[in-house]
């Protein structure tokens, strides 16, 4: 005897992805990151997109379904919410840096212009 209890409808395959759907929805959502910040073949709308597939598809539909299709969509459905909040920070970020450079370019155009030399 193993000593650990298995819940009702679960699945072997639905145990496994479990034990890693987080892990599994932090890379994806990475990944996604990463190359809508290099390609221009996977923009901010495709991730969006996706977000507005997957996430009511998981809320709907399967959260309902066997385990290993629930934990597949769970997956889905957090990895794209967080490549959302993930293009959120850099947006701002973003932003935080061009105005940054603007106040950078202000003062060396104020030092640049009080030198009377």
């Amino acid at each position: 005897m193993s000593g650990h209890a298995l819940e009702h409808d679960s699945s072997r395959s639905g145990r496994w992805l479990r034990e890693r759907r987080l892990r599994a929805a932090l890379w994806i959502a990475v990944l996604e990151a990463i190359l809508a910040a290099v390609s221009h073949d996977v923009s901010r709308w495709t991730i969006i997109i996706l977000a507005l597939i997957f996430v009511p598809l998981y809320l709907t539909w399967g959260h309902r379904q066997s385990d290993t299709i629930r934990q597949v969509t769970w997956i889905a459905a957090a990895s794209q919410s967080l490549a959302i909040v993930a293009l959120i920070v850099a947006t701002i970020v973003g932003f935080f840096a061009l105005i940054l450079a603007g106040v950078f370019a202000a003062v060396a155009l104020f030092l640049i212009l009080s030198d009377r030399r």
